[in-house]
């Protein structure tokens, strides 16, 4: 196992044997909502054992070969059309955990191709209730800031949707966007209608965690940031893994390849009659292709960019609304081996949060 946490392998596709690398864990997507509107690709993609995924940057393919994933990671804000296919990939013991974004930005028309906000805590409820809590993760992500949208305002979109969702998950996993260094993101505010956009400072981000922390003594959720610098721990808020070895080590501990993967020993018998003992190696997992502030292990993320069609203004994944519905149009004919044929190169990398 390489140290990005893939073997090399082969898969037999149309065109006969390819080489392939073998994750034990998929991202499914940071780039993409696979969940809201791949759900029946990713199915046929699991059946047939593999899949080609185009790198955004220098065009090159790579196959995929699902032969040793044990978990797939879900990023989604509509995870509705997938929740049926849920009994299929228990049947083929495939564990997986959810990351849902749910946000309240319908007054500002920031997420315009969501569903209604009810729709979507109605959702994560059935979700919730179907696989259990400990396998859903909230997220309110990104946190902006505009003229309208103060702190105040944004610490009562979360306590909304909090009151709805936190009976329903152990944890909520919030970010601060950052959003006049990466030109694409605030291109697409302005052409959204979101101008006036206002940057977070360390005393902003301060009161937004001095305000959850307030708002989750009631909840009492694991409060996270993903991919921040800031230190909030004085707020009983951590620094967050969403592709997270300790949560799988807590969910699937039945799994002894992911066990081994992650650098949990069997019990051992220990030198008391009846007791046994349990340890770890020390392996480092960091996934080395993310940025420096990302605490997530290895996995292989399997989206494409210019492809999701929330159209969420904030988005790094989409370059243009035309492009993103020209794809779309298109997932009719989806390629056997891939998500869709036509996606345009862009090497600008993506924002210190996430879209999903």
């Amino acid at each position: 196992m390489s140290f990005q946490g893939w073997d090399s392998v082969q898969v037999k596709t149309k065109d006969g044997l390819k080489p392939a690398i073998a994750p034990v864990i998929i991202s499914a997507s940071r780039a993409t909502d696979i969940p809201a509107f791949y759900s029946d690709w990713l199915m046929r993609r699991l059946e047939a054992g593999y899949v080609k995924w185009i790198n955004p940057f220098n065009r090159q393919a790579q196959y995929v070969s699902f032969a040793k994933t044990r978990v797939i990671v879900f990023w989604t804000k509509n995870a509705k059309p997938l929740i049926k296919h849920l009994p299929v990939l228990d049947r083929m013991g495939i564990n997986y955990y959810f990351t849902f974004t749910v946000n309240d930005y319908e007054a500002e028309g920031l997420e315009p191709n969501l569903p209604k906000l009810s729709a979507r805590i109605q959702t994560f409820q059935q979700l919730a209730k179907t696989i259990g809590k400990k396998k859903i993760i909230w997220r309110f992500d990104p946190l902006i800031l505009g003229k309208d949208l103060t702190v105040e305002r944004l610490l009562q979109k979360v306590q909304r949707v909090g009151e709805a969702l936190h009976p329903f998950t152990e944890k909520l996993v919030i970010s601060f966007a950052d959003i006049s260094i990466y030109k694409r993101v605030q291109r697409n505010l302005i052409n959204g209608g979101f101008a006036d956009y206002l940057e977070f400072d360390q005393p902003k981000m301060e009161a937004i965690a001095a305000g959850l922390a307030e708002i989750n003594r009631e909840w009492g959720l694991q409060i996270a940031t993903c991919g921040e610098e800031i230190d909030l721990a004085a707020y009983g808020i951590t620094q967050n893994k969403c592709i997270d070895a300790q949560v799988m080590i807590e969910l699937f501990p039945h799994d002894q390849d992911l066990m081994k993967f992650l650098g949990e020993e069997p019990p051992q018998p220990s030198l008391f009659p009846g007791i046994t003992e349990s340890g770890r190696r020390s392996i480092n997992l960091k996934d080395r292709g993310q940025r420096r502030s990302c605490g997530c292990i290895a996995s292989k993320d399997i989206g494409q960019y210019n492809t999701c069609m929330h159209l969420c203004k904030y988005c790094y994944a989409n370059y243009s609304e035309e492009l993103v519905r020209k794809n779309y149009r298109q997932k009719r004919d989806i390629n056997a081996e891939g998500i869709l044929r036509d996606f345009k190169n862009d090497t600008a990398a993506p924002p210190s949060w996430q879209s999903r």
